[in-house]
Order: C-alpha cells, then structure tokens, then sequence
C-alpha cells in the first residue's frame, strides 16, 4: 500500500461551485479520487471572477480563490442548456461512483439529473447535494450564499463588539465548515456501497452544518434562558485576553490568561512590571472589572517586543499566545515548513505558487497535490476521449455545435 493513496479508483463527478462543493472534492481529489469538475464558460462559477486575482491582472484563469479549491481535477467545460450536454453528462454518471452539486434545489431536477434520475442510470450512484438550508423545507429554495448564510445560522451576530453593530467574518464562514461532514458522508457512503452494493443519496444542509459549531451557545439560551452576545476580543473567563500590539507595523499578538498560575506567568513574561502588583489585578474578578486599563498597561509592555518575541515568552511560561499571523507569516512558518504544508506547482497561467496539502496526514495513504487548478475548459478533450472514449469526429461535431462551452 505504500505510496498509493486511499481514495485511488474512485471517481467523482462534480458540479459543484464557489466553495462548499469545490473544497470537498479538493480534499478527496488530494487523497487519490480522480474529480472532473464540469463548467459552463455561459455561466462561470463565481470565484473564477473573484479576488485577488493573480499579479492584479483579471482572467478566468487568474483567481487565487477558485485556485486555492480546485487543485487536482480534470476542468470540463460543457453547456448543460444544450440536450448533448446533458447526455454527455448522463454519460459521466455512468462513469462516475460520486456525484457531487451544491446549487440551489431544483437545479438538477431541470437537467434530469435529480438523485432518481442517476439511479437508473447508474443503480449504486452516490450522490451528494451541498444546498444553503437543504432540499426540504419552506425555506429550501432560498438563494444566496455563506455570506448569507453565517447571519441566519448565527456567527453574526456573535463577531462584534458589545457596544457596535454585528460585524460578522470576512468571507462564507459556513463554507468552511460543510466540507467536513460532506467529506466523512462521502467516505461513509463508499463504505457502506463496498458493502452492500447499495448507493444512497446524501443531503447536506448548511445552515445546519453551521448550527452545529454554535451549539455552546445553543445549549445556553436552552437550559440557561441566555442569547448569547458579542463580546469583542473577551472571555467571561479570561484577564488579559485579546490581541496586543507589538513592535512594528501592524503586529499583534493574541494572549489569553485563564487562571492564577498563568497570571504568575504571565507577569514574569512581562519582566514584573510595576503595575502587576497592584492588589486589584490579583484575582480575576478584580482583573475583569478593571479590564480596560489592563489592556492599556498590557500593549505598554507588548509594543517593546516582536510579537514573535512576546509569543515565545509567553508559551515558553506556558501562557496561551500566538501571533496574529499575515499570509507571509505561514509561508516562514517552521513548524507548516516541517509539516510540507505547502508544496509549489507551477499553474499555466498564474505561474509558480503555493497550494495547501490536507491538514492530516495518513501514514499508509499520504495525500499529495498532483496538479494546479484547471483552466477554464482546460481538459475538455481529454475527459470526452480519455474518460469518456469519444471519437475525435464525434467531439469536433460537438464542438462545432459549441456544446462545449
């Protein structure tokens, strides 16, 4: 088994857009499956159109965001308001052990290729579908996205300040946590089929997903009666906790202090500064109830060192720290160099630059990133006569009649 990957043999077929789809058949791709994404050059999936764009030049072929999800799969482009497109992809099912899709409920339906629809073609298909709020349900046909999506379920409400309006994250939050529980459906799934023979259909709701990473909070307002409430950089628990500013331009550290050893510690991190030993920030309670000022007194001490600096002080006291790391921070990382977190391929278009390997590694199967992101279309010959055993008079008729687009 050595140097084989665990996934090696199974095929995936993916129509899957934006995140929540792609980054799942990322990770499976990583670890072995052969994955052909399926585009429409009528209709691009959003993050070819997004930022940052590669060198500030805009393209297709140019966004680190869809590249960052779509590493390791053959890129197909296929216009499915044509009937030949969609035969063409009744044809992959056919190849296919995993279908995979994440557009808004009805949308596979329109191109008969709805979960029944697979069945008869291929009886032991699995197929997955990834929508906002799940296939049923008087909301279920609601269109948007996680940035959406992380309002409804809660994370927005939670990311501000107590005195300021909800502020919520930067990106599709939800999309980051669905990939999971659709990845281990997967794999259960093929489990299960290994087994029995039998397909299944799996519907992965995100609002659900999301729920799930709240469910502290949830399990307060259940037994406690309390809505949870932004709370900044603070914990009920924790005096000094928030991030600090350091030495240079921009550079933070993020510091939490929990119980009275770690003050200790922390203190002697800081060199004993005069204003530890006054009484009020002896206990907790007193630390929180004078917490402004703490804060103050604190980044008077942080802003003299490298966050690098206050970080390893503090760990090596065994004090929670951690510098608020920049995109160049990860890339000197020593402990991800060590890891192999990054590995460089060079893409047609944008060139030499990092894609990030799965976060886990397996001993006997070890993930690997074979290939950059596609082009737009970029495998389109080679699925329909590789995979698909198509005839080249069979695919320039096709192409002439522009069903590859």
């Amino acid at each position: 088994m050595k140097g084989k990957q665990a996934l090696e043999g199974v095929n995936i077929l993916d129509f899957s857009w934006v995140i929540a789809g792609p980054a799942t058949t990322r990770y499976l791709a990583s670890h072995g499956a052969t994955v052909v994404k399926v585009e429409s050059k009528n209709k691009l999936d959003l993050f070819r159109a997004y930022i940052p764009m590669a060198s500030g030049i805009p393209g297709v072929n140019r966004c680190a965001t869809f590249d960052a999800y779509n590493n390791d799969k053959y890129g197909m482009t296929l216009d499915m308001s044509k009937t030949k497109g969609i035969e063409i992809a009744k044809r992959l099912v056919s190849w296919a052990d995993v279908v995979v899709e994440n557009f808004m409920p009805g949308t596979m339906e329109r191109w008969e290729l709805s979960y029944e629809d697979l069945r008869k073609i291929k009886p032991n298909i699995i197929m997955v579908s990834l929508s906002m709020q799940g296939e049923t349900g008087p909301r279920s046909k609601q269109a948007g996205f996680g940035t959406e999506l992380q309002s409804l379920v809660g994370f927005t409400n939670l990311i501000s300040w107590p005195d300021r309006i909800p502020a919520g994250t930067n990106n599709a939050y939800t999309d980051f946590v669905v990939p999971w529980y659709a990845i281990v459906a997967i794999i259960t799934a093929l489990d299960h089929r290994s087994r029995t023979g039998e397909g299944q259909y799996i519907d992965v709701c995100q609002l659900e997903g999301g729920a799930m990473f709240l469910s502290p909070a949830l399990f307060d307002y259940t037994v406690n009666g309390r809505i949870a409430a932004p709370s900044g950089n603070r914990s009920p628990n924790a005096a000094p906790h928030g991030a600090y500013r350091c030495r240079g331009e921009n550079r933070w550290c993020s510091i939490g202090v929990f119980t009275y050893q770690e003050w200790q510690s922390f203190v002697n991190a800081m060199g004993d500064p005069h204003w530890s030993k006054d009484p009020k920030f002896d206990t907790l309670l007193g630390r929180k109830q004078h917490e402004d000022e703490l804060d103050k007194l604190v980044e008077t001490e942080t802003i003299n060192f490298t966050a690098e600096e206050v970080m390893t002080k503090m760990q090596s006291l065994g004090v929670a720290a951690g510098i608020v790391a920049t995109g160049k921070d990860l890339h000197d990382d020593p402990q991800l160099k060590h890891r192999g977190h990054f590995k460089l391929l060079n893409h047609a278009e944008i060139g030499l630059h990092s894609y990030e390997l799965p976060s886990w590694r397996l001993s006997k199967t070890p993930a690997d990133i074979r290939m950059p992101s596609p082009l737009l279309g970029e495998h389109t010959h080679y699925v329909a006569s590789k995979i698909l055993g198509m005839s080249d008079e069979e695919f320039v008729e096709l192409l002439q009649a522009k069903v590859f687009e």
